[in-house]
């Protein structure tokens, strides 16, 4: 008699659960994935149009071998899903020489071999016009670097995770989520219940949701990204305008390069990210302060683009304590893995994750080190 296909429910279907339910499909899990939205919606992390890839890391040397595996997965959802989802245009860090992001992403690509480029000031503005260095600056150039398309993403993903065999259920809010005595979960939504061997939590800004989590350091904060129109809208398209992240004393930022528009996509870092409740609290705007200081950043740094913003977008992310993600078992718990905390950083990454998560379920194990994002580390 055969052994029945591991049940396995994947709550929140932003990139991290969308990537995991399809590397579920894919090895043969039986996949419920849940979310209170649909697939590709804007009230978490996993919308804005356009997020960056890089392996120059400055968060830390032991995510290469992450975003390796990471790119090679992006490659096979693109040719799974036939969409084009990762767009190489190289990718800039921008400020003084002795910022600790500059010096950090030097130290990630000399320690794993990446080929990247030391611009000056005067080489820098004759190759990258766009932007406005200082004479102290200089520009670390990573041709390993890109921009993704997050909402196609996550529906790719989703699609293929169907096309194998998952079931997909939007709009299904969880509103109870308790482990059963003899093992598994019993999870209920407005519109039902269900029983399943496993649960993965991939909830994004919704982990204040779950009372599970209460006990770890994870806070929803606002990311707000500004659209500002392209003069020259042609040499701001990915071909001529690397994605880029900006250290300047005045101001620092991410730039995305125009898609399928004419504005250039700005997320101010030097300003507040604040801190917010459940997702659909957030303001859908931002105020006048807030778009006159990304308008002076803009005028100073970035001369090609018309500095008043045409399209403020608001986001929400959950970050835990040391910006760095929660991934592994759930403390505390049986047949539960956490995905949590990703603290702006980890869409690049979503489709390794799932493939770890889906390890983790499937193997008891990661074919990958993790260990320093183990979610014990705050329980301990």
């Amino acid at each position: 008699m055969s052994t029945p296909p591991l049940r396995v429910a994947v709550v929140g279907t932003g990139v991290i659960g969308a990537m995991t339910a399809w590397h579920l499909a894919a090895r043969g899990a039986e996949v419920l994935a849940l979310d209170a939205y649909a697939p590709g919606h804007d009230r978490g992390a996993s919308a804005g149009e356009s997020r960056i890839f890089r392996t120059a890391y400055k968060e830390g040397a032991s995510y290469v071998p992450l975003l390796r595996r990471s790119y090679e997965l992006w490659r096979r959802l693109e040719s799974e899903a036939d969409r084009e989802l990762l767009t190489l245009c190289g990718g800039l860090t921008l400020g003084p020489p002795d910022h600790p992001d500059l010096r950090a992403v030097q130290g990630s690509a000399a320690e794993h071999g990446l080929d990247v480029e030391v611009l000056d000031a005067v080489e820098a503005a004759r190759r990258f016009p766009q932007h406005r260095l200082d004479d102290d600056e200089i520009a670390v150039l990573d041709p390993g670097a890109g921009v993704l398309r997050p909402e196609p993403a996550v529906q790719s993903a989703l699609a293929r995770a169907q096309e194998l065999g998952a079931q997909l259920l939007p709009y299904h809010r969880v509103e109870g989520l308790d482990e059963r005595p003899g093992g598994g979960w019993h999870i209920r939504t407005r519109q039902g219940t269900y029983d399943v061997d496993h649960v993965v939590l991939s909830p994004g800004p919704w982990s204040g949701s779950f009372a599970r989590l209460a006990g770890l350091p994870l806070q929803g904060r606002r990311i707000t990204a500004a659209w500002f129109a392209a003069k020259d809208v042609a040499a701001h398209r990915p071909d001529r305008l690397p994605i880029a992240i900006r250290r300047h004393h005045e101001a620092g930022f991410s730039c995305f390069p125009v898609l399928d528009g004419t504005a250039v996509k700005i997320v101010p870092h030097h300003l507040p990210w604040h801190d917010t409740g459940a997702p659909e609290d957030l303001p859908r705007s931002a105020d006048a302060e807030f778009a006159q200081a990304a308008s002076a950043a803009v005028a100073r740094l970035l001369p090609g683009l018309v500095p008043h913003p045409v399209r403020i977008g608001v986001y929400a992310e959950a970050f835990s304590a040391d910006d760095h993600a929660l991934v592994g078992p759930l403390p505390g718990a049986r047949d539960a893995t956490l995905l949590a905390g990703f603290s702006g950083h980890g869409f690049k990454l979503a489709p390794v994750f799932g493939e770890i998560a889906a390890s983790l379920v499937m193997d008891g194990k990661s074919p990958y080190d993790i260990s320093f994002l183990d979610p014990a580390r705050f329980t301990g």
